[in-house]
This record gives C-alpha cells, sequence and structure tokens, in this order.
C-alpha cells in the first residue's frame, strides 16, 4: 500500500483498518484459490490516494508479484475516454449531439433496421429517425456486438468478422453501416460499437488518428505515460497475462499472454479500437478520473468545461429511464438497477435500486475483463479494481469492492 504525500486516510474520512481489509477479502477469496491471477486496487478521497494495493502475479502459474507500473488491459474503460474526447470537440463545436451520424461517416445514410428472417435472408425497413450521435454516447444507436449472441444481428456481425484487427476504424464503420440495426435509435439500450463509431467521428472532426488526439490532448496534457493502443517494447515486461474463465464448465485458459508472450498488444494496431481497446495503469486511470472529479481539469491542465462534465454525468436516457428498463436482461458490464447512462458511462439514479450503497449521480464503467472504476462526486470518493479474467461479471467483484469501499468511510 501507498499512500499520497503522507495523507493518512483518516484525514480523509476513511477507516484504515477497513481499507487494509480489502486486498485481504480478495486474497482469500480468489487469489489463494486460483480464481483470479491477481487484484490491484485504488481508492482516493479529496483527491488523495489512502489506499493502494497490488496483490498476485502476472500469471497464474508463475509471474511476477504485480505492482504500480502493472499494465492491464481496460477494454471498455476506454469508453469513457473516447467520450470525453467528443465532448472536447463538443465544446469546440466540431460537432453537436443531435447531428444525424451520416453527416460524419456517409455509409450510415443508408442504414436500415432488422425486421425479421434468418442471417441468409432477412427484411429490414427505415428506422424512425437517423442515427444521431448522441444515441453513440449512450448505446442507443441500434448497434450491437456480435460476441453478445442475443439477436440474428449478432450472428450478422460474427459473420461479417466486424472489428477484424488488420482493418482500419474507418473501414470497420463504413461495413458495419451496410449491416442492419437491432432496433430504430432511441428507443432501447444495447451494449454494441457505438463508441467505435463515436471514435471515427473523433478522427472526422478533428483531422487526426484516434490514437494521435488521445496523445497530444489527453494522455499527455494529464500524464498518462502508460497508456496507449499497445504496450511499447520497453514496457512489455510490464503487462500482465489475460485470461478467460468458461461459464459453463468454469474452465479457465489463457486469453493471452504476459509481456513478450502476448500475441495482441506488441505493435500498433491498424485498428484504433475506441470502445475498448486501449491498455493502462491504475495510477495513470486514476489521473483522467481526478481530472472529471475536479471539472475537467488537473495540475492545470483543462479538458472540459466543469458544466460540460456536469452534463455529462446526467442521465441521458429517454424519459429518465434505466438501463434495466431499455435494456437486454442478460446483460452483465455493470448493475443496471438503478442506472441511467450519461455521455459515456452508467449514472446512478435511484441508489436503493442498485442495492449498493453510493451516491445518486455517482459514474462509472468497467471493461471486459473484470477492471472497474467509479467516481462518486458527493463524496469526492474515486475506487478502481483490476485484475484480467474474462467476461466481466464472473465474480461479483465490482459489488464487493464498493461494499468493502464504502463500509470504510467514516465522516
Amino acid at each position: 500500500m501507498s499512500l499520497q504525500d503522507d495523507i493518512s486516510a483518516s484525514d480523509v474520512g476513511l477507516n484504515e483498518e477497513k481499507l487494509e481489509q480489502i486486498s485481504g477479502f480478495f486474497g482469500t477469496s480468489y487469489l489463494d484459490s486460483g480464481k483470479l491471477p491477481c487484484m490491484a486496487t485504488l481508492v482516493s478521497r479529496n483527491g488523495q490516494v489512502v489506499h493502494e494495493a497490488y496483490r498476485g502475479k502476472t500469471q497464474l502459474e508463475g509471474g511476477q508479484p504485480i505492482n504500480a507500473d502493472t499494465i492491464f488491459r481496460i477494454y471498455s474503460m476506454t469508453k469513457p475516454i473516447t467520450s470525453v474526447a467528443a465532448m472536447m470537440l463538443f465544446e469546440e463545436g466540431r460537432l453537436r449531439l443531435d447531428h444525424e451520424v451520416s453527416r460524419y461517416i456517409p455509409e450510415f445514410a443508408e442504414t436500415e433496421v432488422w425486421v425479421s428472417g434468418t442471417p441468409e435472408d432477412y427484411e429490414t425497413r427505415k428506422p424512425n429517425r437517423p442515427m444521431e450521435v448522441r444515441d453513440l454516447f449512450t448505446h442507443t444507436s441500434g448497434l450491437t456486438y456480435g460476441f453478445l449472441f442475443q439477436n440474428e444481428v449478432d450472428t450478422l456481425y460474427r459473420q461479417e468478422k466486424i472489428a477484424r484487427p488488420d482493418e482500419t476504424l474507418e473501414e470497420m464503420c463504413a461495413r458495419l453501416a451496410k449491416l442492419p440495426l437491432v432496433f430504430s435509435p432511441g428507443t432501447r439500450w444495447n451494449y454494441g460499437h457505438s463508441t467505435d463509431v463515436l471514435g471515427r467521428i473523433v478522427e472526422v472532426a478533428s483531422g487526426q488518428s484516434l490514437d494521435t488526439f488521445f496523445r497530444e490532448r489527453i494522455f499527455e496534457p494529464l500524464g498518462m505515460e502508460d497508456t496507449d493502443f499497445y504496450v511499447p517494447a520497453d514496457k512489455l515486461n510490464r503487462l500482465m497475462a489475460c485470461y478467460a474463465k468458461d461459464p459453463e464448465s468454469g474452465k479457465i485458459s489463457l486469453s493471452d499472454g504476459a509481456g513478450d508472450e502476448s500475441k495482441l498488444y506488441r505493435a500498433q494496431p491498424p485498428l484504433l479500437n475506441a470502445g475498448g481497446g486501449l491498455v493502462s495503469t491504475l495510477k495513470d486511470y486514476h489521473r483522467f478520473c481526478l481530472m472529471l472529479l475536479h471539472g475537467g481539469r488537473l495540475d492545470g491542465a483543462r479538458l472540459l468545461s466543469p458544466k460540460t462534465v456536469e452534463f455529462m454525468r446526467m442521465n441521458h436516457l429517454p424519459e429518465n429511464r434505466t438501463i434495466r428498463q431499455m435494456g437486454d436482461k442478460t446483460f452483465t458490464e455493470a448493475r443496471m438497477d438503478g442506472n441511467g447512462f450519461g455521455l459515456g458511462g452508467s449514472v446512478v439514479t435511484d441508489v436503493a435500486e442498485t442495492m449498493q450503497p453510493g451516491s445518486p449521480g455517482t459514474f462509472s464503467w468497467g471493461g471486459l475483463a473484470n477492471t472497474f472504476f467509479w467516481i462518486d462526486y458527493a463524496e469526492e470518493l474515486i475506487a478502481i479494481q483490476a485484475t484480467q479474467m474474462i467476461p466481466s461479471g464472473c465474480y461479483p467483484i465490482r459489488p464487493q469492492f464498493q461494499q468493502l469501499v464504502y463500509a470504510a468511510i467514516d465522516w
């Protein structure tokens, strides 16, 4: 554990003994039994890091102990970063939420909605209204993911190999626009490639590739030195392995190797996956969260206006509905009860319905390999956890982490 500037937990109203129990809980419940390779956790309040623990190793069998320099695949925790990039352009007048997506990606002018049939022979219709930029932020676009296995459109995505690693974001979006939507934009909530399309809009509106925009406009100003779409050769030894747990058999297998054995992150990929392609460290992502907690500014670098950040963490789902009310019941990326969706992450609208302690307006999201963060503005609290086990929700580690953190609040 490391503390920031010799600030103790009690100085910011947190119980140090209860914070120390966090790593012990995950060690006993998950690491000692081999369910997880590691667990990294970080908690800060009032901008001060008062809990930072790294337990476990970079591989289930062998490897090196993880530490503050360990690099994790953050998958969908990329989405809030892409959303911030888009809102920076929004502040500059380069895009609007009510603009049609086809204004930036013309192919979407012809996209229709699935009606019926099979993946080999199906009927479509025109959407009730065109897909708008706001739909991409909130996952109400009608786009989906092939790996969800929820409907026939998912099957089409798999058949067409949407999001191939050898294609560019521009090429992926052009192919995506030729496939039908699951529903007419704005009528439902469905997790999918919406943020990838938003990332392409960032490229079109800014005139820069997404990695360049991220680096020059977000990572360098915030001092996020280890966040990128790949891991440079001199940092590869810090990348831990990623595993996958079969939901039926419970068998755990290697998804991608650690360090030099990684097959996916050794070089800059052609596809700059705006919805799930970044790797990062806890300390890097904490700086991103601090920027959001402080109203768009950190250490003299202002990325967004406080009013824009406030706007982002409002519930933008129609009629203030929740993900549970608008989404598929099988979705497990985050607890849907009591959560709406803002511009880039979930937003707590009803604390009791979440069945967890917390505060209205708390902004959060997680990643496929069980990484997770939340920002509780009312408590000035940030918490981040990371391991590398696919899929998200295979263990209840997110709600358990929340229980342990909120139990540590003294005042």
